[in-house]
């Protein structure tokens, strides 16, 4: 397993759509595998491919939140599709490892239910609510080439974007 480099905000390849997997194989499995050592080593608890450069319809989520004695909960969802179950807005606050050291609170339907398939490739549905609901559309939105800051007021998305870029610009210097 490798650790994967985690694209930031304003990086344009976090805009990308991403594709549809045609196949479940090996390769693949690999790709899962990164992207959870990824995960676990930036502290989060979902990733979705685009954000560490790959263009597929793939996203990992393990809301375990690492308390000793509590064993990880990683979920897979391969192509996922999601439809609202219950539009009543549900108010988090959301983060994103794309988007480092900022958190704003976020309006999204409080119930969802998606369909997928799993690690194996075996199709699957789950109904999501709370934070699960709260992940799921967020990793499905990166799939979609949109970030959580997109929700946000246009100053304050200007603000982030305004400080990430101030900050790749000192790290790149050093």
């Amino acid at each position: 397993m490798s650790l994967l480099e985690i694209l930031e905000f304003p990086d344009p390849r976090l805009r990308k759509k991403a594709l549809p997997v045609d196949k479940v194989d090996d390769a693949l499995k690999q790709t899962i595998d990164d992207m959870f050592e990824t995960m676990y080593a930036a502290s989060g608890i979902g990733l979705a491919a685009i954000q560490v450069s790959i263009q597929k319809r793939l996203l990992i989520i393990d809301l375990a939140d690492g308390e000793e004695g509590e064993e990880p909960k990683p979920l897979v969802f391969i192509n996922p599709e999601i439809t609202v179950l219950d539009p009543t807005p549900y108010r988090h606050e959301e983060g994103c490892l794309s988007v480092p050291g900022y958190f704003e609170f976020v309006e999204r339907p409080q119930k969802v239910l998606v369909n997928a398939l799993n690690r194996e490739g075996e199709a699957f549905e789950i109904e999501a609510e709370g934070l699960l609901a709260v992940c799921v559309q967020h990793e499905i939105d990166h799939l979609n080439g949109k970030l959580f800051v997109d929700y946000l007021s246009v100053l304050k998305r200007q603000r982030i974007k305004s400080k990430l870029e101030k900050e790749h610009k000192q790290n790149a210097s050093a």
